[in-house]
């Protein structure tokens, strides 16, 4: 769903884990589908609660479902107060941040407008990791890449008409959601590449510290909800129960089997779903410029990550 598969969830890198029964083909398919339904689950808890409590929502039952996996595997949380404030920082700008400029993003725009910006999160990862990592060299595939990436959100964007129609606050905080990410990864490739700590209990922390994060946010900026309207309120649980937590445990399990660069090919296909989901059951509408500019970015993106090494 952004820059790398491994770089979305946790501040971990991945660890060898057993295989399990399910075919790894059919957890990628589960896991497109599960990531391309979220924008569509965001814009639904949007209509009922406001975007701060979509996100404290989301980030509650997403840590739920990973604390009862690390209860399950009978796995503890990190320890080191230097761990734990690099995992606050990894944790605002890999999930509180992010994912409550998506939610107030889709207050104004599709949920289709808000899938396709989050797949320029490859684009800014490749840039900012050409100034921060010294050891990511550009190449010329590369470089080409980038500009045709940012074609291509030109062309979502419809440019050539000067962006009418087009809310540009709300994209803009899409656009901002997708490039929180590739911050958090670098931030955590320099800080918390070798903990020792297992993907889960790091998955885990992660969360339970965004969850503080927007606990403490949440009641400066929203009052106590008057209702609980029931829609809103199972998308928000499928939101996080899913959406969060199962989908980030399921992608550490590809990333342990299959390896990263087969992992995060998922990354291309969630902007498509996003799209389909917006368009079927919302009843959004489409223009021509919106599939044609997503592909450009989804081409452009490819062509940003470096090549597997035989």
């Amino acid at each position: 769903m952004s820059t790398t598969t491994a770089s979305r969830a946790t501040a971990a890198p991945p660890s060898a884990t057993p295989r399990t029964a399910l075919d790894w083909r059919i957890r990628f398919g589960v896991l497109a589908l599960i990531w391309g339904f979220s924008f569509l689950l965001i814009k639904v808890g949007t209509e009922g609660f406001a975007p701060f409590q979509v996100t404290l929502g989301r980030l509650l039952f997403g840590a739920a479902v990973v604390v009862v996996a690390m209860v399950v595997k009978r796995q503890r949380l990190p320890r080191g107060a230097r761990t734990w404030g690099h995992l606050a920082v990894a944790a605002l700008f890999l999930n509180a941040l992010p994912f409550s400029l998506f939610a107030f993003a889709e207050e104004t725009i599709p949920s289709t407008l808000a899938g396709i910006c989050n797949a320029t999160s490859p684009l800014w990862g490749m840039a900012l990791s050409m100034v921060a990592l010294s050891e990511d060299r550009p190449t010329r595939r590369r470089v080409a890449g980038l500009g045709i990436g940012f074609l291509g959100v030109l062309t979502v964007l419809g440019v050539w008409q000067g962006f009418h129609g087009l809310d540009v606050a709300g994209t803009a905080m899409a656009l901002l959601a997708s490039l929180s990410y590739p911050i958090g990864w670098i931030y955590v490739r320099r800080t918390l590449a070798n903990t020792g700590e297992s993907n889960v209990s790091m998955i885990g922390a992660q969360l339970l510290l965004a969850t503080a994060q927007l606990a403490l946010v949440t009641p400066l900026f929203t009052s106590w909800p008057t209702h609980f309207p029931v829609v809103p309120l199972l998308a928000i649980a499928a939101l996080g129960a899913l959406g969060t937590g199962v989908a980030f445990l399921i992608q550490y399990g590809l990333v342990a089997e299959v390896g990263p660069t087969t992992a995060q090919m998922v990354t291309y296909f969630v902007p498509v779903i996003a799209t389909a989901a917006g368009v079927a059951v919302l009843g959004e509408s489409l223009s021509w410029s919106t599939p044609i500019g997503a592909a450009i970015v989804l081409a452009g993106a490819a062509l940003t990550q470096p090549r597997r090494r035989s």
